[in-house]
């Protein structure tokens, strides 16, 4: 786990998280406070991270369920399914908080629609294009146990330090 509470494929065991299908989220089994609470949680882990979607899998959690927010627009879908893909599908670089430093060119569809549900078990329909498509996609292979690093070319390392302006 990182020090702002991300798992990573590094250890063994967060991994085997990181890479098994999540759990159907049941509203029944969590209260509103309780899943209020969870998506505050993500939320903030999230923005500590400097991330832009997080998955409930990264934190340890065996939920159906992921956060993102593009474009000041905040989102928390649960039980998340994309239901509709364009043909045309666009190549650009990505990283992951589960894999640090390390990132690379992933091929995913330029629109799609997500249906899942709302903090509050309410069906919703998402119709997403450009960086949030590729978010929610991405996110989505998590809660399948699947990981960018599975089909991105051109890998390579991207140390923070080089980021670091003197």
């Amino acid at each position: 786990m990182t020090k702002d509470g991300v798992w990573t494929i590094d250890n063994k065991n967060e991994k085997k998280l990181l890479r098994k299908k999540t759990a159907d989220f049941n509203f029944e089994k969590i209260n509103k406070k309780e899943i209020n609470g969870l998506i505050k949680k993500m939320r903030d882990i999230m923005k500590t991270a400097f991330g832009i979607g997080l998955s409930a899998n990264q934190i340890g959690l065996d939920f159906n369920f992921f956060v993102a927010q593009v474009n000041n627009k905040f989102y928390a879908v649960f039980n998340p399914e994309i239901v509709k893909k364009s043909n045309n599908a666009v190549s650009m670089e990505e990283g992951c908080l589960s894999v640090p430093e390390i990132f690379g060119e992933v091929e995913r569809q330029e629109k799609i629609i997500l249906e899942g549900y709302d903090k509050n078990g309410r069906k919703i329909k998402i119709k997403a294009w450009g960086l949030l498509a590729r978010v929610f996609q991405h996110e989505v292979d998590h809660l399948n146990g699947k990981i960018f690093i599975d089909t991105a070319k051109n890998l390579h390392k991207y140390e923070k330090t080089a980021l670091r302006r003197h």
